[in-house]
């Protein structure tokens, strides 16, 4: 009897444990973010975690994402958010911010970026992660991209390491780039003596390694370790690892690189993960190590709509050596951990199925971008919706239209707004578009044709300023619900008159024009609400009610 009374007592305190165990373990699903935030950089301070992010010619740029648990994310800034900071304007969408930092040292938070066309490499501070940052600070000898700043706390010295060209600007082949490094002073911005070359190529320059960068250093016991990016950002990314008792070199390649990359899988596997690279490395709250990265998701071959999102692996440290997911190992999109759950008030989902309306009585969230720059002219928020100026300007020009666009974040998903707007022209025209770049969109427009209201399809012709109209359908002149709707490689268009009952103006339409393959670059997909006069001043408005977003991608749940 006693051993019975024991063993229940037994069974229930390790139920009990079991239970207390599961019951503070989170999931992390990936993509950790979905959608188009690539090149992730992250810093932990105390229980804190800061993300931030490329976003190219988009304003503002480069997102503060914070969390607790590697879960659960809220964005609490732009690093760019003032024109006087910085603008785009004239700029391809795939040019403007490449690869940001973020590190944090003494009540300073550092974020290093490239601004690619024009001011290069520069630095700006911040004592609130969230902002508000410095006006950016140039960093004229760091000739390359991709700064990090690694601060040494036993010597209280800070290093700037990037990407660079090839010895004496004489590459062997293609791709042929370096690693380079100069000591900075940390507290006037500004690099310090001479630069050394830290990496030549690769990991070995024998086969000839394309594009070595997103360098970051780490300090692990007495040895400094170096990981960078190799291969392009494309199928043949990777992260490679070297490490040297010394901040200066030599720096030993690891025998076990790549340590995460997903090259060399079977093409046909289901729901690939593919082009895993430009990683950083963090200790999680559980006293684990993780690894954060960008990669996509292809629908087909490699073909993707959602741009490079941020994904999570665990990583394990053998002989102060970093492994991801055993160097090889296929990605998965659920990895159990013993993290306890934070979340945060406030905010959007951003990992799994989800959805939600973003309304503007508020203002703009802070997720909301434009294109190049801000005019604050051109629009108004209030309870009634944001209320856009109709614009001379397109989007297939190089400049600021009326434009507010949240990221497609989902392979199958669905963006819905109502409109309320009355055209006067002909070339007056607004409503819903799912936006790639200048030359790669689809737009589902409320205008007029001959004195009647109708609305329009346009869809753009690739790599031309030009438009082509698909389909045109008779409206009257209330309020009209536009909807797309994203299936991988489909995309349709339906309209609403009376809120309830919908009418498809086209359906399973080309969804690879909208894929980063077709128009190349680095940005993801896009909705936004859009108004333009076409060339012409106007002062008409329109205004949309709200954006509502849902996504359902099958893996994801």
């Amino acid at each position: 009897m006693l051993k019975n009374s024991l063993f229940a007592l037994l069974t229930a305190v390790c139920f009990a444990l079991s239970y207390a165990v599961s019951a503070q373990s989170v999931t992390l699903t990936n993509p950790i973010l979905t959608g188009f935030y690539p090149d992730p950089s992250i810093v932990k301070v105390g229980p804190d975690y800061y993300t931030v992010h490329s976003t190219f010619s988009y304003f503002p740029g480069l997102p503060i994402m914070h969390s607790r648990d590697l879960k659960n994310w809220k964005q609490i800034g732009n690093v760019i958010n003032r024109p006087s900071q910085m603008d785009f304007m004239g700029e391809r969408m795939s040019r403007g911010l490449f690869a940001p930092a973020i590190t944090y040292y003494k009540g300073v938070y550092y974020v290093t970026c490239t601004d690619i066309d024009h001011d290069g490499n520069f630095v700006v501070t911040a004592t609130n992660p969230a902002g508000p940052y410095s006006n950016p600070v140039k960093l004229p000898q760091v000739r390359g991209i991709d700064p990090s700043i690694y601060f040494d706390e036993a010597t209280d010295k800070a290093y700037v390491v990037y990407n660079s060209d090839a010895p004496d600007n004489k590459p062997l082949y293609p791709g042929h780039r370096t690693v380079q490094m100069y000591e900075f002073d940390y507290k006037n911005l500004k690099t310090i003596g001479e630069k050394k070359q830290l990496i030549n190529g690769g990991v070995d320059i024998t086969k000839k390694p394309v594009w070595i960068e997103g360098p970051h250093i780490l300090k692990r016991n007495d040895w400094y370790i170096l990981y960078c990016a190799e291969g392009g950002t494309s199928v043949n990314h990777s992260q490679v690892a070297l490490r040297s008792k010394d901040i200066w070199g030599p720096y030993v390649p690891f025998e076990g690189n790549p340590v995460l990359t997903q090259r060399g899988l079977p093409a046909d596997r289901p729901n690939p993960i593919t082009s895993a690279g430009h990683a950083q490395f963090i200790e999680g709250p559980d006293g684990n190590w993780y690894s954060i990265f960008l990669a996509v998701r292809p629908y087909e071959g490699d073909f993707y709509n959602t741009g490079r999102e941020m994904f999570i692996a665990p990583l394990t440290w053998v002989n102060d050596w970093p492994m991801i997911e055993h160097g090889e190992k296929a990605i998965e999109y659920k990895y159990q951990t013993n993290i306890k759950e934070v979340k945060q008030k406030g905010a959007l989902p951003q990992n799994g199925n989800f959805g939600y309306t973003i309304k503007f009585d508020k203002g703009l969230d802070l997720s909301l971008m434009h294109l190049r720059t801000v005019d604050s002219s051109s629009f108004q928020t209030s309870k009634k919706g944001l209320t856009l100026t109709l614009k001379p300007e397109t989007i297939s020009e190089l400049g600021n239209p009326s434009f507010v666009a949240k990221r497609q974040q989902h392979m199958y998903s669905v963006a819905e707004t109502e409109l309320n707007f009355t055209p006067k022209t002909e070339k007056e025209k607004a409503g819903l578009v799912i936006y790639q770049d200048e030359s790669h969109f689809y737009f589902l427009a409320k205008s007029i044709k001959e004195g009647k209201t109708q609305v329009e399809l346009y869809k753009s012709v690739h790599r031309k300023k030009e438009v082509e109209l698909i389909n045109t359908l008779p409206v009257g002149n209330g309020k009209l619900r536009l909807k797309i709707t994203s299936k991988a490689d489909k995309v349709d268009f339906e309209i609403s008159e009376n809120g309830k009952t919908y009418k498809i103006i086209a359906e399973n339409l080309d969804g690879k024009h909208l894929s980063t393959k077709v128009s190349g670059g680095f940005i993801g997909n896009v909705y936004a609400m859009y108004a333009t006069a076409n060339g012409e001043k106007s002062d008409n408005t329109a205004t949309f009610k709200y954006l509502k977003y849902s996504g359902n991608d099958s893996i994801l749940k």
